[in-house]
């Protein structure tokens, strides 16, 4: 029953999920019937939970652009210039990093993605000020997991969620994940299902590209970030002004049609087993390196996310001039230039250190969040207009009150 309750209150009067025709822009022509199937949006207002603590963890290896010039026929100007990139962080194999135990002893302990997601879940935790028994709920967005099966219930108990006290899952929205997995979050939080979340963005996708492709290798980084959400039940330690609400808005797209774009598509081998007869081919399992169409991207980038930021701000009630920050995934700091001067917003207010990590997909919002808010840059009760877009394709825009 209260399953069900949870799927009424998901689906509920504040959200409304279509399939749709996106508008016809005259300069993409689309048959209308291959795109009933395709696109899809979901999107709503105010909503009860509060964003209250923020965490990261990068690999400890560096790649600068001046490392890439002995790889590839490139160069830093190059590479900069194009992307806004100047280094990248990237786990390597065997990797570990240094950790300083409670006794203050200094230990080698391997490096993975999952390690990453641990640390930062744990400095979300501690700023948060909550203990792993006050969560509830650990939703993973990754799209290259150290288990095919999912890490968010491994990072769970790692961090000392107790076996049975919380619901953990993997979400899969490519560079989308984090927002996608903030607004999901929310669901359960304010359909009372949950009181706190922890929703994680990790991503390695330089396991995935194809290090002989100098246009696309030199883009990505690996990295982790962790945000904790709270239930704001009606005037519990609110003061003043606030009103609890801490998401305001939120609108999310994505449109099968454009898969084909950017994608990490899965790759068998042959592999016979002696069965009677014939014998059957069965396949060992691997992934081919991502692909990507970077004109196609870049346009569909530079295209939806003003709009889908105008639908969130909408659904919020509020102008452009009322938010105190962009924060967009961490793609290309041209993309954030056209959409910040589309949205008619000064790149002051943009947030970016695309610079240091390179795009690290679900990671990258949280991870240029925790830096923000940990500087002072961002404080209590300031509001964020944030963005993902990428594989799916998908994107999405919440408009966020921090703590």
């Amino acid at each position: 029953m209260r399953f069900l309750l949870a799927v009424i209150a998901l689906l509920g009067s504040t959200n409304s999920v279509t399939a749709f025709a996106p508008i016809n822009h005259h300069h993409h022509h689309h048959h209308p019937t291959q795109q009933i199937n395709t696109a899809l949006a979901a999107k709503g207002g105010k909503l009860s939970v509060r964003p209250i603590g923020i965490g990261s963890c990068a690999p400890s290896t560096v790649i600068t652009n001046a490392d890439m010039e002995a790889v590839h026929d490139t160069s830093d100007e190059w590479i900069r210039t194009r992307t806004g990139i100047e280094q990248r962080r990237v786990l390597v194999h065997e990797g570990t990093r240094k950790i300083i135990g409670t006794d203050g002893e200094e230990t080698e302990t391997p490096e993975t993605l999952r390690t990453l997601g641990i640390e930062a879940a744990k400095n979300a935790l501690e700023m948060a000020g909550k203990s792993p028994s006050d969560i509830d709920l650990v939703i993973c967005a990754t799209s290259s997991p150290d288990d095919l099966f999912g890490d968010a219930p491994s990072i769970a108990s790692a961090i000392g969620i107790e076996a049975g006290k919380c619901v953990a899952f993997d979400l899969t929205a490519a560079c989308s994940g984090f927002l996608f997995g903030i607004v999901t979050a929310s669901q359960f939080l304010t359909n009372g299902a949950s009181q706190n979340a922890l929703v994680l963005g990790a991503d390695a996708l330089t396991r995935w590209v194809d290090w002989d492709d100098r246009n696309s290798c030199i883009l990505f980084g690996d990295g982790a970030g962790a945000m904790v959400l709270t239930r704001s039940d009606e005037n519990e330690g609110l003061t003043g002004s606030e009103d609890g609400f801490g998401i305001l808005g939120y609108a999310m797209h994505s449109n099968g049609a454009g898969y084909k774009d950017l994608n990490c598509i899965y790759k068998g081998e042959p592999k016979k087993i002696s069965t009677p007869g014939e014998g059957t081919v069965v396949e060992d399992g691997s992934y081919d390196s991502m692909g990507m169409n970077g004109r196609k991207v870049y346009s569909f980038a530079t295209r939806e996310v003003p709009t889908v930021l105008e639908e969130a701000l909408e659904q919020a009630g509020i102008s452009v001039d009322e938010v105190d920050h962009l924060l967009l995934h961490q793609a290309n700091i041209r993309i954030m230039e056209t959409v910040a001067s589309r949205l008619g917003m000064p790149m002051e207010k943009v947030i970016t250190n695309l610079s240091k990590y390179g795009n690290t997909s679900a990671a990258s919002i949280p991870l240029a969040l925790d830096e923000a808010v940990r500087s002072g840059r961002v404080k209590k009760g300031d509001v964020i207009a944030c963005a993902g877009f990428g594989a799916g394709l998908s994107w999405g825009a919440a408009i966020l009150k921090w703590g």
